[in-house]
């Protein structure tokens, strides 16, 4: 069930007479309801923070996050389905790109946190941990600095460096291919195709010592010591079909 407060407004809260500074406005979207009740009570009891709406399920958060201003989505990711959060963040963060979505989960692997992470969140967090942390995490990401739990910020942070190797591997590869020569591309493609030294010479009919001279001069090119180490890869950078 969605849950909207009726007195959310805090742009021009006053108190005899005197605006009080703007509350951080937060959204939850949990399927488990004392969770929500949970969440509520603990947040409204802040005096710097509110909740102006809940809701139970992807499909709501969508709904209530395009017509109530807020500042902080709290949401898990497993509700009706088990990546209904994640489709919400990527359909909120689609209608409203400066969205801050921060994932109350239980899931902590690395593909899950990735793909939370893909989907434009600010901060992943596990759930269990102490209502002050909880609290320290909304607040450092509605000021523009999200504090990621070490083993997000590590995974997140190996990735990245994955594929800045990756991305500098391609590069390489692709000026290495661009340098060979008709057969030693042949080469390459029979190499793929799992082909024997012996096999690879019948095919192009010439010596085994042939082919060994050539492969040699295909592994300096790509500053291999193997060829299986060429075929890797290859393979790990989906690259084959250029040859």
């Amino acid at each position: 069930m969605m849950w909207v407060s009726k007195a959310y407004d805090t742009y021009n809260r006053q108190r005899d007479g005197v605006e009080l500074e703007r509350k951080i406005r937060v959204l939850i979207a949990d399927d488990f309801v004392y969770l929500r009740e949970d969440l509520t009570e603990l947040i409204n009891k802040q005096e710097d923070m509110e909740v102006v709406g809940t809701a139970e399920s992807g499909s709501e958060i969508i709904e209530l996050a395009e017509k109530t201003d807020h500042d902080i989505i709290l949401m898990d990711i497993e509700m009706e389905q088990t990546n209904a959060g994640i489709l919400a963040a990527e359909a909120i963060r689609d209608d409203n790109p400066d969205s801050m979505i921060i994932f109350l989960t239980a899931h902590e692997t690395k593909e899950m946190i990735l793909t939370a992470m893909g989907a434009g969140a600010v901060d992943y967090v596990v759930k269990g941990l102490d209502d002050e942390v909880l609290l320290t995490h909304i607040r450092s990401a509605y000021e523009g600095n999200p504090i990621m739990q070490s083993r997000v910020r590590d995974t997140v942070m190996q990735e990245y460096e994955r594929l800045q190797k990756s991305e500098r591997s391609l590069l390489f590869f692709i000026h290495c291919i661009s340098n060979l020569t008709g057969a030693e591309r042949e080469l390459v493609k029979l190499l793929l195709q799992g082909c024997k030294v012996s096999e690879i010479a019948d095919i192009r009919k010439v010596e085994n010592s042939t082919v060994k001279t050539q492969i040699k001069s295909l592994l300096r090119k790509f500053g291999c010591a193997r060829s299986k180490e060429v075929v890797s890869l290859i393979e790990e950078l989906k690259i084959g079909h250029l040859f």
